[in-house]
């Protein structure tokens, strides 16, 4: 199946979806084909190449604070290197420890290998006598999807 391109009612682009979630949405009468394959129906229907939305839909979030935190997003960031020694890390690091009062954010984790995140244990980076290669930071959107 070919994907097809939603825009949003100011023709701003959202997201691809399916032809048959497309079909779905002209059905439900929230799209009309925009851009449609020229001599191919489907139903009463044009094939559609894009649809665009009835009502604007408010994407406020993706240029907000950024993406919440998880753990996936910790290692895309960081390159799914460890912030410790640039190995290939395979946990995530809290700077501040947790048992010390830190939280699961962007600028208290960075990617840790094993070995780093075992030798640093329940101190500090600067107790244990370890540097931070890369600076924990709350990623944008597209550093993210590009990773």
């Amino acid at each position: 199946m070919t994907a097809v391109l939603v825009l949003n009612a100011d023709l701003g682009p959202l997201h691809r979806v399916t032809l048959r979630h497309a079909i779905r949405m002209l059905l439900r009468e929230v799209a009309v084909v925009h851009e449609a394959e020229p001599d191919r129906l489907i139903g009463v229907y044009p094939l559609p190449r894009v649809v665009r939305l009835v009502s604007y839909v408010v994407t406020r979030w993706r240029f907000g604070a950024g993406p919440a935190w998880s753990r996936a997003g910790v290692h895309a960031r960081d390159g799914r290197r460890c912030g410790y020694c640039g190995r290939e890390a395979t946990t995530i690091d809290h700077v501040l420890p947790r048992s010390r009062g830190g939280r699961n954010t962007w600028k208290n984790t960075v990617a840790a290998c094993s070995a780093c995140n075992q030798r640093k244990g329940d101190r500090t980076p600067a107790e244990a006598g370890m540097v931070l290669r890369v600076k924990p930071s709350v990623p944008t959107w597209a550093a993210l999807a590009q990773r």
